[in-house]
């Protein structure tokens, strides 16, 4: 194998490799906006949550008082 076809060979890997890489960038980068937008997701579930859990608490108080406890 020559020089110039071993120097064509690297190119060729380079050239790929330096694709693969451009690819990946792009999948990190709507991996990362998808992570983010879970991530909204779930803060917002959670404060639903915590909601729910206040009224249940004020539910749950008023029916002890108009059962009589305290």
């Amino acid at each position: 194998m020559t020089i110039d076809e071993r120097l064509e060979k690297l190119a060729t890997r380079h050239e790929a490799l330096s694709q693969s890489v451009e690819l990946l960038l792009i999948e990190t980068r709507e991996l990362r906006e998808a992570i983010t937008a879970q991530w909204k997701l779930v803060t917002q579930d959670g404060e639903n949550i915590r909601a729910l859990v206040r009224i249940a608490e004020i539910h749950e108080r008023r029916l002890t008082h108009l059962e009589g406890g305290e």
